[in-house]
Order: structure tokens, then C-alpha cells, then sequence
């Protein structure tokens, strides 16, 4: 019995092994990391060098110092952060984790989901029918919420910090287009120009003065 067991337990390692190979994590110092479409990988980690999703793959958390991070359409992956780099998120991508980067863009396209927060220091942030579960926080990044976009929590962009931070010299933007929601409380501890579309909804607004706008686009300042 023991020996006409041994076939069958050997061919279900061997069927698992690929999965797990295939799930490994890819992790450098100086270079770029490229998913190809449709594979399945863990955590992607490098300093110095971008970071490439293809469509369809599957990841775990991504994060670069220097470099952007690009999903592609109908990913799935963790969290997304970079220091010096824009991410961009494609269509229909779930991420489980949060959007994170210091000096660079973050967008997101139609169809996508984002479990966490989103938050840029010198950066600007648009989504595009998209569902974000968490907050939105930037300080000196221009902010548009667009058509037909869901945000569970706050909009926020902070008053600048840090020893030597000098008086900043223009005021974000903030659009919130059309249908768009945002859940919780827009806060501004800045002087910016807020713009929001008659069908959009938002919490309640403090430290600035909202524009209502019926056209497709926000005026132009």
C-alpha cells in the first residue's frame, strides 16, 4: 500500500512546485524589475531602477527608491511605493495596499481599486473611475478626483513642513469632476483652488471655498 501511495504523493509536489517558484520574490539593488504579462510573483524590491507590471500579472507588494513603478491592465498587486518616481496604474488593476511616493505623479485608470491611501508630497494625483477605500494626502501636489470615482475616506493637503521649507510659491489645484465622491472630509491647510462639479458629492470642506462647475472639465484658473 505504502508503495502505490509514493506515485501520488510525488506527482502533487511536483504539480506545486511551479506555483511556488512562480510566486518568488525579485529583489535588486542597481536595475529595473519587469513582470511579464500574466505571471505571478511576490515582492518586488529594487533602489535604483523602475518597476514593470505587465497585464494580467500578479504581485506582491512593489516599492523602488529611485525609479517609477508602471501596472498594467488587470493586475493584481500590494502596495505600490517610490521615493523619486511616478506610479501609474493601468485599467481595471486591484491593488490590496496603498499608493505611496514623494517626488512623482500617481494615476490611476478606469475600473481599478485601491484598498489604502494614496499620498504624494510633490506630486500630483488623479484618478479616473476608480474606487479608493482609503484617504488622499498630498502637500504641494494638484488633486483630481475624476468622473465617476468612489473615495471612502478624506482628501487632505497639508501645510508644508521642515526647517528650510520656504513659502510655497502656487496653490494646488483640487477638482472633484463629475459624479465623483468623496466620503469624508476634504481639509486644507493651505490656500488652494477647489473646484467641484454639481453632481459630484463630498464630507464637509474646511479651509477653502469650492467652485461649482456644470461643464465636462473645471475651469481653467
Amino acid at each position: 500500500m505504502a508503495q502505490s501511495r509514493f506515485p501520488a504523493i510525488a506527482l502533487c509536489l511536483l504539480l506545486a512546485m511551479p506555483a511556488a517558484w512562480a510566486a518568488e520574490d525579485i529583489s535588486k539593488v542597481n536595475g529595473s524589475i519587469e513582470v511579464a504579462a500574466g505571471t505571478v510573483h511576490g515582492e518586488l524590491d529594487t533602489v535604483n531602477g523602475s518597476i514593470s507590471i505587465g497585464d494580467g500579472a500578479q504581485t506582491g507588494d512593489a516599492s523602488t527608491v529611485n525609479g517609477s513603478i508602471k501596472v498594467g491592465a488587470n493586475a493584481r498587486v500590494g502596495s505600490l511605493d517610490t521615493v523619486n518616481g511616478a506610479i501609474r496604474v493601468g485599467r481595471n488593476v486591484q491593488a490590496s495596499g496603498g499608493i505611496e511616493t514623494v517626488n512623482g505623479s500617481v494615476f490611476v485608470d478606469r475600473g481599478s481599486t485601491v484598498a489604502g491611501d494614496i499620498e504624494t508630497v510633490n506630486g500630483a494625483i488623479g484618478l479616473v473611475e476608480t474606487q479608493l477605500r482609503g484617504d488622499i494626502e498630498t502637500v504641494n501636489g494638484d488633486v483630481t478626483v475624476g468622473i465617476g470615482s468612489v473615495v471612502s475616506g478624506s482628501l487632505s493637503i497639508k501645510r508644508s513642513s521642515g526647517w528650510f521649507q520656504s513659502a510655497p510659491k502656487r496653490k494646488p489645484r483640487v477638482v472633484i469632476g463629475p459624479r465623483a465622491v468623496v466620503q469624508g472630509p476634504l481639509k486644507f491647510e493651505r490656500e488652494v483652488r477647489l473646484y467641484v462639479h454639481r453632481s459630484a458629492r463630498t464630507g464637509p470642506v474646511t479651509g477653502a471655498e469650492p467652485v461649482v462647475f456644470d461643464t465636462d472639465t473645471a475651469p481653467e484658473d
